[in-house]
């Protein structure tokens, strides 16, 4: 009798085990598509991406490169200060989305060229998404906000 309760726990424990193995995978299947990696221009010039992956890239948009194409395409460039890539986007930007500015794009890179589909702005004056504020810290060129309230 004892044998037979060991040998029934030890299935309940290798049962649960397999079923959490399991649980494990089919979430991490559900999520692939869900996963988006931010990118800096500096780390997408560098070490450019392979065709097709998704991603988010991040930067402020370059003074002069904000140019508008047939219909609703859009070209600008977006930069850390250490590298600038070109972006090309179809579609309705935000109403915020001006030159100068900070932004984070999701997309893919295909030749050179960040084909975004969907543009992120900013939403207040002092908004700063936390990647793209980390990128421009790294290259130097990040002003903090709230270091200039009551320097008046």
């Amino acid at each position: 009798m004892r044998g037979l309760k060991k040998k029934r726990r030890i299935q309940i424990v290798a049962a649960a085990v397999v079923a959490l193995i399991l649980a494990t995978g089919l979430i991490g299947y559900a999520m692939r598509d869900g996963i988006n990696f931010f990118r800096a221009p500096s780390e997408v010039v560098a070490s450019p991406p392979p065709p097709g992956e998704i991603f988010r890239i991040g930067g402020l948009v370059t003074e002069g490169s904000l140019s508008q194409g047939n219909n609703t395409t859009v070209r600008f460039s977006v930069t850390d200060g250490g590298a600038t890539v070109p972006v090309e986007y179809t579609g309705v930007l935000p109403d915020l989305f001006t030159e100068g500015q900070g932004m984070i794009g999701e997309g893919t890179y295909v030749d050179g060229v960040f084909i975004a589909t969907e543009i992120l702005a900013k939403h207040d004056e002092t908004y700063m998404p936390k990647e793209v504020a980390d990128a421009l810290k790294a290259q130097g060129v990040y002003r903090d906000p709230d270091a200039d309230v009551g320097t008046n």
